[in-house]
């Protein structure tokens, strides 16, 4: 049996439920992509520049940056970053999570979060799906001192967990994530729930499905 890894942030959680928020402070809900991308880019140069900084700080940075342009808002910048973050703490996941998390753990796997947002949000998240119990770990890159496509986020993963790499499994929807867990031993699984293009200059994950559903591990 596989030690499972799963990424949280879209791969788990459910971001077009955002939509709702962006629409009631005046902003297009198209900009739920463009906020998140930013995060990362924010994310991905603090991590390898003057180092890591918490999801939250950098996700609402992103946020305000982006809002403070647009010209439709019906609260203050401040005020609608406010809602956005309230909201995105309260995410639902996605249809196919419950029943094929829960399939895995019949299985036999041991199932672990592994989030570039706090403990704390995972935890809420997985109670509110009532999939809590389905998991051995819940952890977080902020006790990593990187942020994940970092090395340093993976092996912080199989070190507390007690795994070698050659045991441990990433699921996840980016595939930066997955080349980043690739280089540090992992088995993949992308769960292309878009249908996207693989980027070829990565390195191809070892199972491509587009649900949790058709997972099948060993």
């Amino acid at each position: 049996m596989a030690t499972v890894i799963f990424d949280v942030n879209e791969t788990l959680s459910d971001l077009s439920a955002l939509s709702a928020a962006f629409d009631r402070v005046g902003a297009h809900p198209d900009l739920i992509e463009t906020w998140f991308a930013g995060t990362l880019r924010d994310a991905f140069t603090l991590n390898f520049t003057t180092g890591p900084q918490p999801f939250q700080d950098v996700a609402r940075s992103a946020l305000l940056g982006l809002l403070s342009q647009e010209d439709h808002l019906t609260v203050s910048t401040e005020e609608a970053a406010d809602t956005v973050m309230a909201a995105f703490a309260e995410l639902p996941v996605h249809p196919d999570v419950p029943e094929g998390v829960r399939a895995l753990a019949r299985a036999g796997h041991r199932l672990v979060a592994l989030s570039n947002g706090s403990v704390e949000n995972t935890e809420q998240l997985l109670e509110r799906a009532g999939l809590r119990e389905e998991f051995a770990l819940l952890l977080s890159v902020d006790d990593a001192g990187a942020w994940k496509p970092d090395r340093r986020a993976y092996e912080y993963a199989l070190h507390t967990s007690g795994v070698q790499p050659r045991d441990a499994v990433l699921i996840a929807v980016h595939p930066w994530d997955l080349h980043g867990a690739h280089q540090a031993g992992l088995r993949t699984v992308f769960l292309d729930r878009t249908r996207a293009l693989w980027p070829g200059v990565f390195t191809a994950p070892d199972q491509h499905v587009h649900s949790l559903l058709d997972v099948v591990l060993p």
